[in-house]
């Protein structure tokens, strides 16, 4: 489960944990986050839907308001462990990993439109959270879904950090989910979680499907 929710966003909480264990370093400022939002949103229409296409932690841990929510896939780009997390799943020491969007293939997810009553502080919220060290690059998709195509926003992985975790094989990938935790919680949680959501939403990714039952495993041997 996710050690995280929208009061600790809201407080800043993990930015000035981060910044009070020495490591402010590894974050972006207010400034640059503001940036990163600004830019990613300054060509849509101030009355435009705001979609964000949501791939692991997201789909059930989402601490945002939705107006709706569909299943989607977009097409280019696909889900795996390639980011070392150091602050949400992980610490400098012991990092752990999240999933990220990688080019090729494709991915199902939850395409999932914000409420316009709260869009502001929900986009201020997300980014907080998603791009507390500026390791995921905002990417605007094309979305399908059964009720047509949207155009969402999702987060991919940045490769010229040195966050860049590259192809990992499984065993490395179970052994860092046992033994990582971070801001946000146990890497294995998160792992865990991900991967029931999907198969809970009739789109089980198989591997990660693999990786959670050895995970469950392991566990239950300890």
């Amino acid at each position: 489960m996710s050690a995280i929710d929208r009061t600790k966003l809201q407080n800043d909480a993990v930015r000035r944990q981060v910044r009070e264990a020495g490591h402010a370093h590894m974050l972006l400022s207010d400034a640059e986050l503001d940036a990163s939002r600004h830019a990613t949103f300054e060509h849509l229409a101030p009355d435009a839907p705001v979609w964000i296409f949501a791939y692991g932690s997201l789909m059930w841990s989402p601490l945002m308001q939705f107006a709706e929510r569909r299943r989607a896939r977009i097409h280019g780009w696909h889900r795996g462990f390639y980011l070392w997390s150091k602050i949400n799943r992980g610490t400098p020491d012991l990092p752990g990993l999240v999933l990220a969007l990688d080019r090729g293939g494709s991915c199902m997810g939850v395409a999932c439109r914000l409420d316009p009553s709260t869009l502001a502080e929900d986009l201020a919220l997300l980014w907080r959270r998603e791009m507390i060290a500026g390791t995921y690059v905002p990417r605007w998709m094309r979305a399908a879904t059964p009720d047509g195509p949207v155009d969402a926003v999702a987060f991919v992985v940045d490769r010229s950090k040195d966050t860049y975790a590259g192809r990992l094989d499984d065993d490395t990938i179970v052994d860092v989910a046992l033994r990582a935790r971070g801001h946000y919680g146990p890497c294995r949680d998160y792992l865990v979680e991900t991967a029931d959501s999907l198969a809970r939403m009739n789109m089980a990714d198989a591997r990660l499907t693999r990786l959670a039952a050895r995970c469950r495993v392991a566990v239950d041997d300890t």
